[in-house]
Order: structure tokens, then C-alpha cells, then sequence
């Protein structure tokens, strides 16, 4: 059995030494990172997201390539997907599932007719969500934990009128838990990013947490260097949560979801006419597509949350790991 450096049901159900599991963040959660994080003792889950075929084979077999000899690393790697988007097309999770992943990580929409196929393949079913009327679903799926994703989260949430913050949802949902489903473990996400706020969130009532920007913000993460760069120099201030860079990104999310990111130049220049851009966003969108290619971060985008006033640099995976985890395991003590 795993030792445990601070010890919950989420390290004892999935072998793990630390209560951490690694956001499957699009694009940015590639092999290395995941193996990074596997091999820190935490949950590394690779980035399906959109469900690219090709890109989530690439980056899955990375992984297991990079813990080939490593076989208690090995069986902390999983996957997670959009669930909004395998109803399009679900051939990446069905190749995921070929290669026995622990867990796989459904996000955004209903889980339940994807969750046969998950636990025939033996795989862990973890569903995020945003409000406590998402849990019943998530139970009925079977899931073996529930992710309690806080308005502060990057990337993709639930928008201003039907979010919740991770401080007060964690714990009503550790208590909806306890009460109706008490074997189904809960991990906290948005705005962990540090030793404080994992012990904040096993105080709150979660077994664990799901971190993204902190994670995000490492070496072995796909996300641009530019990106990274801007965020450690960005506060807690700096963000927004808006369909803004989907409109730019030509990503058509259903409601009641949309991204938070950095909010730079071009998205302050964008947001107060959300009309007009979603009815003529071609030259909006051309220069955002120049900012990409140029790596000009005021006009592209940097997926990261709430939690980025705590980037302030970009270290290795396992260093930051062991950074979060002696924290928290110092404050728990007190």
C-alpha cells in the first residue's frame, strides 16, 4: 500500500501519497504532465478533452511510455473528456477505455450513457460538476467521486448565473453526500492552488482536490510559454469569465457554461459588445488568430483561474506537488 503523506479515502482508493488529482485541462495536460504527476504520487489525468483521436492516443501513450517501468506510477494515469462532445463522437474515450485506464473524468453534461462502457472496461468514474441539482445525475452514473468545480476554476465552468463558489458548494455537497451516496468520495476544485487551499478544501469536506492552473503553470504542461509567463504576472484580479474566447475560438459551448482566462487587451476591448462580436466576429477572430501565431498573449488567450495571484513561477510538476502537499500537511497539523 501507497504511504500517504496526508492520508484520505481519495489516497486510499486510488493508491495515491498525495490528495491530488490533475485537472484534465485541454490541450495543456499532456503525457508528460500527467506521468509527472503520477509519478508525484498524485492522480494524473491526461487532457482528452474535444476528443481528438489522434491527439489523446499521442499524448495517452506518452504517458505510459514515460511510467513504462514504473508500474505503481502506472496505475495513477486516467483521461478526461468533454462529456457535451462524445455525444458527437466518442472513438477517443473508446480507445482510452482499450488501455485500462484507473479513471476516466467526465465534464459538462450528462455522464449516464457513457458510464457502462467505464465500468465494464474497469475504469474509476469521477463527474464534475457545478451545483448540487448535478449530483443526483452524477450518482445515478455511478460515480465514484464527484468534483465540486467552483466559479473560481480556469477554462470552462458554469457562467455567473448558475455557478457557485468552491468555498460554500464543497461543503453542501460533502453533506448531500454523507446523507445520500456517502461511499461516493468528493474532490474540491477551483482556486486550489497551494498547500492552504488543499487544506481548506479537506476541511470544507472533500477527500481531495482537483488542481489546474497551479498545474498548468508547470515545464511539463502543453500550455505556450508566453502563456505561462503572462500568468506569473498576472494577480487575482486579472481574469474574467466570459464566452469571449470561445466566440474567437470558434468553439460553440452550450449554455450554461463559459471560460475563464486571462482578460488582456483584446478581451477588454471585446466584452463590453458581446452582440455585435457574435453576430460579426470575423475580424475579432483574425486578430486573435494573429496573436496566437505571433504568441502575443494580449491578444491570445491563458487558460487560468482565480488562483493566478499564486503562480509566481513555473516549476516541475513534482516539486510543485511536494510543495502543495508539505504545506497543507504543516497547517493540518496546527
Amino acid at each position: 500500500m501507497t504511504h500517504a503523506a496526508i492520508q484520505t479515502r481519495f489516497t486510499q482508493r486510488f493508491q495515491l501519497s498525495t490528495p491530488i488529482a490533475l485537472a484534465p485541462m485541454a490541450l495543456a495536460t499532456g503525457g508528460a504532465l500527467a506521468a509527472a504527476c503520477a509519478q508525484a504520487g498524485a492522480l494524473g489525468l491526461v487532457g482528452g478533452g474535444y476528443g481528438d483521436l489522434a491527439w489523446t492516443q499521442r499524448e495517452y501513450t506518452l504517458a505510459h511510455t514515460l511510467l513504462e517501468d514504473d508500474a505503481a506510477s502506472h496505475a495513477r494515469v486516467g483521461c478526461g473528456f468533454i462529456t457535451w462532445k462524445l455525444d458527437e463522437n466518442a472513438e477517443a474515450l473508446d480507445w482510452v477505455l482499450t488501455q485500462k485506464p484507473c479513471a476516466i473524468m467526465l465534464s459538462f453534461g450528462d455522464p449516464r450513457p457513457y458510464a457502462a462502457r467505464i465500468h465494464a472496461a474497469g475504469a474509476q468514474l469521477i463527474c464534475q460538476v457545478q451545483r448540487l441539482d448535478q449530483v443526483a445525475q452524477a450518482i445515478e452514473a455511478g460515480a465514484a467521486v464527484i468534483v465540486a468545480q467552483g466559479g473560481e476554476a480556469g477554462g470552462h465552468g458554469a457562467n455567473a448565473l448558475e455557478g457557485r463558489s468552491t468555498f460554500t458548494l464543497v461543503p453542501e455537497m460533502a453533506d448531500y453526500l454523507a446523507a445520500h451516496s456517502p461511499n461516493t468520495l468528493l474532490l474540491a476544485a477551483g482556486g486550489v492552488a497551494d498547500g492552504r487551499g488543499l487544506a481548506a478544501a479537506l476541511m470544507l469536506g472533500a477527500d481531495g482536490a482537483l488542481i489546474g492552473s497551479r498545474l498548468w503553470a508547470t515545464t511539463e504542461s502543453l500550455a505556450a510559454s508566453g502563456a505561462k509567463t503572462q500568468a506569473t504576472q498576472t494577480s487575482g484580479d486579472g481574469t474574467a469569465r466570459s464566452a469571449v474566447f470561445d466566440i474567437l475560438r470558434r468553439k460553440n459551448w452550450p449554455a450554461p457554461y463559459d471560460f475563464r482566462a486571462i482578460r488582456n487587451t483584446l478581451h477588454r476591448q471585446l466584452e463590453n459588445n458581446m452582440a455585435t462580436l457574435q453576430a460579426n466576429p470575423d475580424e475579432a477572430r483574425a486578430d486573435y488568430d494573429a496573436g496566437v501565431k505571433a504568441g502575443d498573449f494580449t491578444r491570445a488567450h491563458a487558460t487560468v483561474g482565480e488562483a493566478v495571484g499564486l503562480i509566481v513561477d513555473i516549476p516541475a510538476a513534482q516539486t510543485q506537488i511536494a510543495r502543495i502537499t508539505q504545506q497543507a500537511q504543516l497547517l493540518l497539523k496546527k
